[in-house]
């Protein structure tokens, strides 16, 4: 999965840490394409979010409610620079946001934009 969703402002990820999503219900499943909000738990959801590239229907059980699905583009997510893993320590980018992000993970990919698609 690719993860995202924390600002590379800190002053706008204070502002969002507080208000927490309460969960919705699991009604599809996170497979391939799906996006996801990261949770900590029961209603812990915040602003990250994830897009499963496979099956992590594993993932269904703990509460993981899938809420879009990527309908084009997944050959631009599969670009998505994988290099660095899950290096880049979220407590970092909370306190020092892209200048933490740009200093040492210096091929990271962002999002600029994205289109929302209702049916």
């Amino acid at each position: 999965m690719v993860q995202f969703g924390i600002s590379g402002d800190p002053n706008v990820t204070k502002k969002w840490d507080a208000d927490v999503l309460k969960d919705d219900p699991v009604t599809q499943k996170n497979v391939r394409g799906t996006l996801t909000y990261a949770t900590a738990g029961p209603n812990t959801r915040t602003t990250q979010l994830f897009i499963n590239y496979g099956d992590n229907t594993f993932l269904d059980g703990q509460g993981f409610a899938p809420i879009g699905k990527v309908v084009s583009g997944m050959e631009n997510v599969d670009n998505i620079n994988s290099e660095y893993g899950e290096s880049p320590k979220q407590p970092y980018i909370e306190q020092l946001g892209n200048r933490y992000l740009n200093e040492y993970f210096p091929k990271l990919d962002y999002i600029k934009n994205a289109t929302i698609v209702e049916k």
